[in-house]
């Protein structure tokens, strides 16, 4: 049922579950929003009535947002907010999950478990445009099932890494792939560690949430004392927010959104919040202790390819041929395109399918 009403639409999906009928309501994410009010209302009544014991389960609401901020190519800054998960997030632990899958297959996985799931509110947010499937059916699900993860094709590291690249969300996901990829070609000797996270609430430590990442688990994934480079698909503050009291808090550097829009192309977007990989690259190179000298002209080729692409965008009106086409090449380990609709979808498919 679809109606431009998100408080209808909301109510409609509370209905169903209150009634024992599963739901999944989709929005675009800055107008989510609009019905914060009606979400911390279910939410409270779902962590009151968990103590009730004559009160059975109910299915679980289910948030499916699309049209994210990184991808408003014609709506522009009016339809950039990632913010609902910062609301999400502040209600009671035992109530709220977050995924970000990065690509269709982890968001299948996702999806399943969401509707399978009771008494929770699931808020995923998943672009709709043509993507890669980074992961297989089978590799997405058994990542799905560890909420955060290294991708080992895509990591260089060998158990001892120098720097550790991480992402949540799809559009994140591609950017800090791209960075490595640069990274790997132009200083192959850097050991690199990628890691993925599906499930948000995986930062936050066991006490705090319960698919929270025991001290050692994460100590484990990110290191206690080397750089993490992470891009993030919202407010980057969120994460710090998410991960106070972990060892390396201070060697965390996130990179998202900071309120920097307009209708523009994808690759412009995420260089006006300085989430791009050439960006992600000088990162790397200014936190990685010893590095700095030794790739200063990496550095320097880094910020004059961003000027170009900046430039090529004002000139043309699209992305730099380079950035629009690039692929994963590095090493040959990973599937070619063309394996699902995701990656065959043609160029000239609308943003608004």
């Amino acid at each position: 049922m679809e109606i431009l009403s998100e408080h209808t639409c909301q109510g409609w999906v509370e209905g169903y579950t209150l009634t024992g009928r599963h739901g999944l309501f989709s929005c675009y994410e800055a107008f989510i929003h609009l019905v914060d009010s009606m979400f911390n209302q279910h939410a409270k009544w779902l962590k009151t009535t968990r103590d009730i014991p004559w009160r059975p389960r109910v299915p679980s609401l289910n948030y499916l947002l699309s049209s994210h901020v990184w991808r408003q190519d014609h709506n522009g800054f009016s339809h950039q907010d990632p913010g609902f998960i910062d609301h999400v997030v502040n209600k009671r632990a035992e109530v709220v999950r977050v995924y970000l899958p990065p690509d269709a297959n982890t968001l299948l996985s996702t999806m399943q478990h969401c509707l399978e799931s009771q008494h929770y509110v699931n808020v995923v947010v998943a672009g709709k445009q043509p993507s890669y499937d980074w992961l297989t059916a089978d590799e997405a699900d058994l990542h799905c099932a560890r909420g955060a993860g290294i991708w080992e094709w895509a990591s260089n590291d060998e158990g001892r890494p120098d720097v550790v690249i991480a992402c949540a969300g799809d559009v994140p996901t591609l950017e800090a792939l791209a960075a490595v990829s640069i990274l790997r070609a132009k200083l192959p000797e850097l050991r690199i560690r990628f890691v993925n996270v599906v499930d948000l609430m995986r930062l936050q430590d066991e006490t705090e949430h319960p698919h929270g990442m025991a001290q050692r688990d994460y100590d484990n994934l990110f290191g206690t004392d080397v750089p993490v480079i992470f891009a993030y698909h919202g407010y980057p503050w969120l994460i710090h927010r998410l991960t106070y009291r972990r060892a390396n808090n201070d060697h965390l550097h996130v990179r998202g959104y900071k309120e920097e829009g307009t209708t523009t192309t994808p690759f412009d977007m995420v260089m006006m919040n300085d989430m791009d990989r050439f960006h992600l690259v000088m990162d790397v190179i200014d936190r990685t202790p010893g590095l700095g000298s030794r790739a200063a002209s990496l550095r320097q080729e880094m910020v004059d390819t961003r000027r170009r692409a900046r430039q090529y965008t004002r000139d043309h009106g699209d992305d730099l041929p380079e950035v629009r086409d690039w692929e994963w090449t590095s090493h040959g380990e990973r599937p070619e395109a063309g394996s699902s609709p995701s990656v065959t979808a043609a160029a000239s498919t609308s943003a608004d399918f």
